[in-house]
């Protein structure tokens, strides 16, 4: 009667114990999702996936913890069952290495912000507009049209201009006059290109210089600075 006792009270005790630490889970959880959808709220741009991603992942090691917990007080040894997993785990991350590494560079980027869904970018000698970062690659629907599918990694470990952040541009531009060009002209032509910029609304002027002599020319430098960062416009303005 005693060891049926003992059998019943060890029971309860094991039983009340998974009850507590699944309840506890549910309610961290529950802590997490909320924090999760505030996040989400506070974000100006539509792609929520790394957030959801980041979430998951919190809440399966809350399980993992909770698990090992429960194997802990029911007498497993979990120093033995973690080293195991610790040398499967190794071998499982060299045999994904470029798969993981994707997936911390979309970390550092959902975290660094080099760009956002919506920036225009230049990558190598491709650019476009951001239009989703995934877990694995981002997506840039390309100037010429078609959808460009680049590595996160490759992102990360690369230059990239981001035209979003820029507020105005600089443009540098010139032109020539022949060698028979009188001397009075040449004297005017500061002046002439300083009217025609000044018209455009957009457009302030920084410098014009005489640059050098050409093969074939006398050639000047033009440079004004666009408040637009669009680069229809600049071309129209051109």
């Amino acid at each position: 009667f005693l060891q049926y006792n003992n059998l019943t009270k060890v029971i309860l005790d094991k039983f009340f114990l998974i009850l507590i630490v699944f309840y506890s889970v549910k309610v961290i959880n529950e802590i997490v999702s909320y924090l999760t959808h505030k996040q989400v709220n506070k974000r100006d741009d539509d792609d929520d996936s790394l957030v959801n991603v980041l979430s998951n992942i919190l809440k399966g090691f809350v399980w993992i913890v909770a698990f090992l917990l429960v194997l802990s007080n029911m007498g497993v040894n979990v120093t033995s069952l973690l080293a195991g997993l610790g040398v499967g785990g190794i071998a499982i991350a060299f045999a994904l290495q470029r798969i993981l590494e994707d997936i911390f560079s979309s970390f550092s980027i959902y975290f660094d912000k080099p760009f956002e869904v919506g920036d225009f970018i230049i990558v190598g000698d491709e650019l476009g507009t951001v239009e989703k970062i995934g877990l694995k690659t981002t997506r840039i629907k390309h100037l010429k049209g078609q959808e460009l599918v680049v590595s996160n990694r490759e992102l990360t470990s690369t230059k990239i201009h981001n035209y979003k952040k820029m507020k105005k541009r600089r443009i540098a531009f010139s032109f020539g006059v022949e060698y028979g060009t009188t001397l009075a002209k040449l004297k005017k032509i500061n002046k002439i290109v300083k009217s025609i910029i000044d018209k455009i609304d957009l457009a302030k002027i920084d410098r014009i210089h005489f640059k050098e002599f050409a093969d074939f020319s006398l050639n000047f430098e033009a440079v004004y600075y666009l408040d637009s960062r669009e680069y229809g416009t600049y071309m129209d303005v051109q």
